[in-house]
């Protein structure tokens, strides 16, 4: 990828670095690119089991390759590459669905928490990319700044909440994190932050009347090494753009791969709604 193709400034790759995050308060990908990326998602939504809860619409590019056709779009790889580099892959993704009126909070905590083994050095950027407008009174993203420095470890100790109003079941405890440093994110559709996977972050439930959706995607260099043995089958890495740095095995994007969400637990009707 061509250096002119770069979406973020020296300042914004340095506040990125510094802060642990950035807001992009700008249209990530063009007019129709954006409509089609979600009208997709509205169908994939359709096709959720009854049983499944929105927020949990993890990895869904497993099942729905088209998806592929905005993770890799060069607009979205022109945000992280000036953080990552130009060889890079795609982790994860995962559509974050608060409905209105009883969308469910997300408990802080870091993802590099979950990621314990997967991947080394934990170098995740993640794109968070509004579907739907994240303000404040619908659960927008809340991160604590600088909390991915050398001070914290991005292996924080969590306490157990309740799983039937948290999207987690755990959540760093209170002792650890300075609420009062809190930052919201608020983003209008087609807008995104960036985050570091070791930063503190989290989101309120969403009582309004206005759903919140934002689709998350998690990139890696590909100089990090994937573990096949801790992924057991049930996860699998992408190559998203340049060449692999780390000897690492990518999946095909071009086809859905329902064996992998069997190894995950996913519900039938969703392995199968391709």
């Amino acid at each position: 990828m061509s250096k002119s193709l770069s979406r973020l400034t020296t300042e914004e790759v340095d506040q990125y670095r510094e802060e642990g995050f950035l807001v992009y308060n700008r249209p990530v990908l063009s007019d129709a690119k954006f409509v089609g990326l979600r009208a997709s998602f509205e169908r994939i939504l359709e096709n959720l089991d009854a049983s499944e809860r929105p927020e949990a619409m993890d990895v869904p590019h497993f099942m729905y390759p088209e998806l592929f056709e905005w993770a890799f779009d060069p607009q979205i790889l022109a945000m992280v590459e000036p953080i990552m580099g130009p060889d890079l892959a795609l982790f994860s993704t995962h559509f974050i669905c608060k409905p209105k009126g009883n969308g469910k909070r997300v408990p802080w905590h870091e993802d590099s928490a979950y990621w314990v083994g997967m991947l080394e050095p934990m170098e995740v950027c993640t794109v968070w990319l509004a579907i739907d407008p994240s303000t404040r009174e619908n659960g927008c993203m809340m991160v604590i700044p600088r909390t991915h420095t050398s001070g914290y470890k991005g292996f924080s100790e969590y306490d157990d909440v309740d799983a039937a109003h948290n999207v987690f079941s755990t959540e760093i405890k209170p002792i650890l994190r300075d609420e009062s440093k809190t930052v919201y994110i608020e983003l209008a559709p087609n807008e995104c932050s960036l985050h570091d996977s070791r930063v503190m972050h989290g989101s309120e439930a969403n009582m309004s009347q206005i759903r919140r959706c934002g689709w998350t995607l998690r990139f890696c260099s590909t100089a990090v090494r994937f573990s096949q043995e801790r992924f057991n089958g049930a996860h699998q890495v992408y190559l998203a753009s340049g060449k692999d740095l780390g000897g690492n095995v990518y999946a095909d994007p071009t086809r859905p791969h329902p064996e992998v969400m069997a190894r995950r637990g996913a519900s039938q009707r969703y392995r199968n709604a391709h």
